[in-house]
């Protein structure tokens, strides 16, 4: 290599896209510029898919650049992106390097599109074997040996499989709310902490505002916070959502560490709930503990954007 040269790794979410910056000096090592934030991203398959991806990448390039000092049309050498909605060994991953190519003005060569879970590993763990367990407005979680397998579980999409997410969380308050409401249940505080959040009183506006388009999973998951809350006042209906949650997400790394033969793996959280619910996180060791004996939480190498750089890197390399 004969110069440095600037790459960049995207970490494009459903809610907002990071785009970090970094110098791939001659001798190899990677040396961070700048961060930039953009809009969200949505599944290629979906209506404005391609364009929503297009202008994420370039906002949160364009703000990183700014945030460098470096000009609009500083070039790039390479780029990687972890993006929600892609999936490994997909046409849709194909189509998203293209896009990327394009959008970053880069040939295909230079370009690596990949799920944001697995740049998420690739930052948290390295190249060391463990578990990442992410649980934000969805949720999913990952694993990889030492010599390069790997294995999935969760992540199938908020409408099939949410359970352990910041989504769930919200929904099944909601859904107990509702309960509450007709007599089902013995009402708590928490019905009126939820509809107070969403400026509803009755069950019939309720059940207009979750059907309200830009809803969706966001909708509920942004409810979260209210349930652990609650759960940590002491709601018995918060406490059981949150539990359930919990052994959900401690269920899906135990079957990766039996998957992949992992005894004793270390195991890094990520994502909006595990990280700011504390009643989530406690309830998840409680029962990671349980049911994976040899397992041990352990501190991210770095995020989902590094994870990011670490493929615009092998795409470097290889131009």
């Amino acid at each position: 290599m004969a110069k440095d040269q600037l790459l960049a790794g995207f970490d494009a979410g459903q809610t907002h896209t990071s785009c970090k910056l970094a110098w791939l000096k001659r001798n190899g090592e990677l040396s961070p510029v700048a961060q930039g934030q953009g809009p969200g991203v949505r599944h290629l398959a979906a209506p404005g898919g391609e364009a929503c991806f297009r202008d994420a990448l370039q906002q949160s390039l364009r703000d990183a650049r700014q945030q460098a000092g470096l000009p609009d049309d500083q070039s790039l050498a390479a780029g990687g992106v972890g993006a929600s909605g892609i999936e490994r060994g997909s046409t849709i991953q194909n189509q998203g390097e293209a896009l990327a190519a394009a959008a970053l003005k880069l040939p295909l060569a230079s370009v690596q599109v990949s799920g944001d879970e697995h740049t998420a590993l690739l930052g948290a763990l390295g190249d060391d074997p463990g578990v990442l367990v992410i649980s934000g407005t969805g949720c999913i979680a990952l694993g990889q040996t030492r010599c390069g397998r790997w294995h999935r579980s969760g992540g199938w999409g908020w409408l099939l499989d949410g359970a352990g997410s910041a989504m769930d969380l919200g929904r099944d308050g909601l859904a107990i709310s509702v309960q509450m409401a007709d007599g089902r249940l013995r009402e708590t505080a928490l019905k009126e902490q939820l509809w107070q959040v969403l400026g509803v009183r009755t069950p019939q506006e309720l059940k207009a505002a979750v059907v309200a388009e830009g809803f969706g999973a966001a909708g509920f998951a942004r409810l979260a916070p209210v349930v652990d809350a609650s759960a940590s006042g002491g709601d018995p209906h918060a406490r059981g959502i949150v539990e359930r949650s919990a052994q959900a997400l401690a269920q899906m790394v135990s079957s990766i560490a039996t998957t992949l033969e992992l005894p004793t793996p270390q195991v890094c959280c990520s994502g909006g709930a595990l990280t700011h619910l504390q009643m989530l996180r406690q309830a998840f060791a409680t029962d990671l503990a349980q049911r994976c004996p040899g397992a041990s939480l352990a501190v991210s190498k770095g995020d989902a954007c590094d994870g990011a750089l670490r493929l615009a890197v092998q795409a470097a390399l290889r131009c």
